[in-house]
């Protein structure tokens, strides 16, 4: 575990903690309007639906999907690297359902971890916990370190 002001080692849930701050503060999830919940290989995005993230035919934006899936499974990797960021290097969606109206909630999960790499999954579901897409993604660890200058504190 990196260590903290202290000099002692982070706890894990103080590791997730950091990283959820680190998520609100990006300029990024203020514009989405989305927060983060992070645990032991596992995390929650919600992101409330509105009208500017509407494609053509009034219905969610295929991007704002990926940012639920790609941040719910990029987080639930990083709850288990506690150095450095991960980056994602390939990322797989499976639309099912347009969403309109509500609240998107995109749950990720580790599914392995070995190496460098690591792969999470995740699926976004409405306000009504329909299933409206999927995700999978593969992770690699960065040489960006997760500390004060990220946001990570």
């Amino acid at each position: 575990m990196p260590a903290h002001d202290a000099g002692l080692p982070l706890t894990d849930a103080e590791h997730f903690r950091r990283l959820e701050r680190l998520y609100a503060a990006a300029p990024v999830s203020r514009w989405f309007g989305s927060s983060i919940l992070v645990s032991d290989g596992h995390a929650e995005v919600r992101i409330p639906v509105r009208p500017d993230f509407y494609h053509a035919a009034h219905a969610v934006h295929g991007s704002v999907y990926f940012r639920a899936l790609d941040d719910a499974a990029f987080f639930a990797a990083n709850s288990r690297v506690t150095d450095v960021f991960v980056l994602t290097v390939s990322f797989t969606i499976h639309f099912l359902l347009a969403v309109k109206t509500g609240e998107l909630r995109a749950g990720g999960r580790l599914t392995h971890q070995g190496g460098r790499l690591l792969m999470a999954d995740s699926e976004l579901r409405d306000g009504d916990d329909r299933l409206v897409a999927t995700g999978t993604g593969v992770f690699a660890r960065s040489s960006i370190l997760l500390d004060a200058d990220v946001g990570y504190a």
